[in-house]
């Protein structure tokens, strides 16, 4: 996809123009064009400069976007953007200190009598042309919308700025018409009749207009610049510079100097500066940014770290793995930016509309002109109305209403750890009638963990732990992994063994202080020992529970079963009730046998399965269901690809393969199930606020444009001045963006349910207990500090993780101590325990 940035845009009627001339070059398959960003995303086989010809052509300027700028310099769009907001700054005070000293001679003198010089008051030719000077001054400050206005028509693409400029044009011609009208009446001698023309001078409305509708341009370009950012949130996340480690010596150098294989460092406190592997130390990293998970992650020796995020804890040694466009966070701003580059299905509806409706309104507006002439009002009257006419007309709040929905929609998604390749996936989303989820990695965590133990009754557990871990070690097999690792974090012992072998299909066998051990299933094992229908009957209820039950046998006795399965996610079951709350059915795909997917199925939830399947036959399935209504596919792995490819919405665990990625629409970088419920409200809530921006701007339209024409001044008498009607045009935008503002206020992931003040969660591995205090009062490191070092001074705390951002301190305790013990301690530092 070729990324072009468009110089020129003012209004819906501009973007249409653009993409119309760009989409007959030969070669493109797509062009999307967004008004939002002034950016045009193109697909297809043409070439830079056909396109850019293309544009300029239309009466518009282009260049290519440079790729870098969308993860590493957002200072120069914030410099563009400042620029901009300068410049509107600068011609509203200078229009507005002149309009002041209009609005006095054209209203408080003429219409209320306000004090003037005799000099003027007595000649009302010399207040007018006071009036002509200072409304000639406001339009040549405003000269941009004459310029961009003029050429549209020159062009053949009138835009919102033609509509403005013929406008205040319109009133300031007419204006100079009236003054000639009373040069007449003051060479006749008629001096009543050339007072009485000053009434009917426009200039203060063809002066009002610019200024009303730079106001508008000036909240329109604020509100616009907060759709950022979230995107700008991002790209300041990573540091400009990094600790570099070089034969043994540090040095700051800029991030770009940084390469892959090379060694950097990270403090506490400090942003990890590029993708990496921790070679040397250990700390807790806050990810928040980048997946939405408020709890920071342990990370030790051989884990990777992401850019962006923040060293929360520990002095750790990393290794570069990514760098530059390539790191975790510039992939995911990159993800955001160009999704807010496409267009949503829904904004076609805009785009025909916008194609055609700047010059329906200028026919509109002749059109009343000549009806009320007709009818046999005053020229001034006529003009009055075809003037409000053309500018209260507004192309511009069709243009927005979809991209910045659009862009909030996809920067409130990457805050939650939810990321959306298109604009179109975004929309569609919220549309399923039905999710697939694969199991292994999606439901459930594929890791096999040991769930149950049950020695024989003359055998310790601990010691069947043991023997079964000392043969388990000779094995690769996932479950040999699960009951070695249950066994280290018990503190077992490993003994060593000889003869090892592997039983293909049925299970292994060893010597241990010689005495032959046997491990399997419950036929391998009934040739070796004798195994009670006690024991049997265990297996069987495990089996229905979707457990695994791993058979084991020494010295001829059968000594116990362990029994692994691969536990399920802590979110799945909360997931899948909301999603079934929200009318979505929901079906679980796995290459399990039956028995074991049902039984994950039932503790889930799920009441409809396919097990046995193949990757291709997953593929299938969801091609079957697509006929029935929109289908999401969810899954993590290679085999899981055909089935997202085939989907109408492909969701990917964040933590699966790349090729599942790469096969999605939307990627959840934390591996929340439950995200895939935020995505779809999100979605849901995405598209009520197109609707809702659509809505108000075409009523807005739809009733402003009769009621400027003068539609109901027959029956109530009510007129809309010029005035007025430049001044409903430039808040309508303003109206749209802060409506797409909103949505940084859906509630679209829930949050963890608090009964206590203080949150406490037993961790029964290593036999310690985590209580999650709230602070109030910390403002920068040194009060993390602070607080750490008061908390770890107590005896039975074995470590405090503390977050001044987060407000929070999380305090590892070998025994328990009291919560008024705890408060106390940090309430004398100078904070508030809440």
């Amino acid at each position: 996809m070729q990324q072009f940035n468009i110089t020129g845009m003012s209004c819906a009627a501009c973007s249409a123009r653009v993409e119309k001339a760009v989409s007959k070059l030969e070669g493109v398959e797509n062009c999307s064009v967004n008004l939002l960003t002034n950016s045009m995303s193109v697909e297809g086989s043409a070439t830079d400069a056909q396109i850019i010809e293309a544009v300029e052509k239309a009466g518009y300027g282009a260049y290519r976007s440079n790729e870098k700028t969308k993860t590493d310099a957002s200072a120069n769009a914030d410099t563009s953007e400042n620029a901009e907001k300068t410049a509107i700054i600068k011609r509203l005070i200078a229009s507005a200190v002149i309009l002041l000293g209009l609005m006095y001679v054209s209203m408080g003198y003429v219409m209320f009598g306000f004090p003037m010089p005799k000099a003027l008051s007595e000649n009302p030719m010399a207040v007018a042309l006071i009036q002509l000077w200072l409304s000639a001054l406001i339009l040549v400050i405003n000269q941009k919308f004459f310029i961009s206005g003029f050429k549209g028509v020159i062009n053949r693409a009138p835009n919102m700025d033609t509509l403005v400029s013929l406008g205040s044009g319109a009133s300031f011609a007419y204006s100079c018409y009236v003054m000639y009208l009373m040069s007449g009446s003051l060479i006749a001698g008629e001096m009543e009749a050339a007072k009485h023309c000053l009434h009917d001078l426009y200039f203060e409305s063809a002066a009002m207009i610019l200024v009303l509708i730079t106001v508008g341009k000036f909240l329109e370009a604020r509100a616009k610049g907060k759709t950022t950012d979230a995107i700008r949130a991002l790209m300041e996340l990573a540091p400009k510079t990094v600790t570099k480690l070089e034969n043994g010596t540090e040095k700051k150098v800029p991030i770009e100097e940084l390469q892959v294989g090379d060694l950097f460092v990270c403090r506490p406190g400090e942003n990890i500066a590029v993708d990496g592997v921790i070679i040397e130390g250990k700390c807790a990293v806050d990810e928040s940014a980048l997946t939405g998970e408020s709890i920071p992650s342990d990370k030790a020796e051989g884990d990777s770290v992401s850019a962006g995020t923040v060293n929360k804890t520990g002095f750790i040694k990393c290794r570069a793995s990514r760098v530059g466009e390539d790191t975790t966070l510039a992939q995911i701003i990159k993800t955001v930016t160009d999704a807010s580059a496409t267009k949503a299905p829904i904004a076609k509806i805009a785009d025909r509309v916008s194609g055609v409706f700047v010059p329906a309104v200028i026919l509109i507006a002749a059109v009343t002109f000549v009806i009320w002439l007709i009818a046999g009002q005053t020229v001034g009257f006529a003009v009055a109305r075809g003037i409000s006419v053309l500018v209260i007309s507004c192309p511009c709040a069709l243009g927005l209403a979809t991209p910045v929905a659009i862009m909030v929609g996809n920067g409130v998604g990457a805050r939650h750890g939810v990321l959306f390749k298109t604009a179109t996936s975004l929309e569609e989303t919220g549309k399923v009638k039905t999710v697939i989820f694969d199991k292994t990695g999606t439901l459930t965590k594929g890791e096999p963990k040991v769930t149950d133990i049950y020695p024989a009754k003359w055998m310790l557990k601990r010691r069947l732990l043991s023997l079964a871990a000392s043969l388990e070690a000779g094995s690769e097999h996932p479950l040999a992994k699960a009951v070695i690792k249950e066994n280290s974090d018990a503190g077992g012992e490993i003994y060593p063994i000889s003869e090892f072998e592997i039983i293909s299909g049925r299970g292994l066998t060893a010597v241990i202080d010689g005495a032959r051990i046997y491990g399997g299933n419950l036929e391998y094992i009934k040739n070796v020992a004798d195994v009670d229908n006690d024991a049997e009957k265990k297996a069987d209820k495990l089996a229905s529970e979707g457990k695994t039950p791993l058979f084991f046998a020494f010295a001829g006795e059968f000594i116990g079963i362990i029994a692994v399965a691969d536990v399920i996610k802590p979110d799945s079951t909360g997931a899948v009730e909301k999603l079934k709350d929200m009318g979505i059915n929901v079906i679980m795909l796995t290459g399990d046998n039956e028995r074991t997917a049902w039984a994950i199925a039932k503790q889930i939830g799920i009441e409809n399965i396919a097990a046995g399947v193949l990757p291709k036959d997953k593929a299938n399935i969801v091609n079957d269901l697509k006929i029935i209504g929109k289908t999401a596919m969810v899954g993590d792995g290679i085999n899981d690809a055909p089935a997202l490819a085939n989907a109408d919405i492909g969701i990917a665990i964040g933590a699966g393969t790349d090729i599942a990625i790469d096969s999605a629409e939307v990627v959840l970088m934390n591996s929340k199930v439950a995200d895939v419920v935020t995505a779809i409200r999100l979605s849901r809530a995405t598209l009520k606020n197109i609707k809702e921006n659509l809505f108000w701007a075409f009523f807005y339209n739809t009733v402003g444009i009769p009621v400027a024409a003068g539609a109901l001044f027959a029956g109530f008498g009510v007129l809309l001045s010029p005035m007025l009607g430049a001044a409903a045009m430039s808040l309508s935008s303003f109206c749209v963006v802060m409506n797409a503002l909103r949505l940084n206020f859906a509630k679209v992931a829930d949050k963890p349910v608090v009964d206590n003040e203080i949150i406490i969660n037993e961790v029964k591995e290593n036999k310690q207990m985590e209580k999650v205090m709230k602070i109030e009062g910390m403002m920068c490191p040194h009060c993390e500090a602070r607080v750490k070092k008061c908390l770890e001074a107590l005896p039975e705390v074995t470590e405090a993780k503390v977050s001044h951002k987060e407000g929070t301190a999380v305090v590892v305790l070998a025994s328990d101590v009291s919560d008024d013990v705890l408060k106390k301690t940090v309430e004398d530092q100078g904070y508030t325990v809440l």
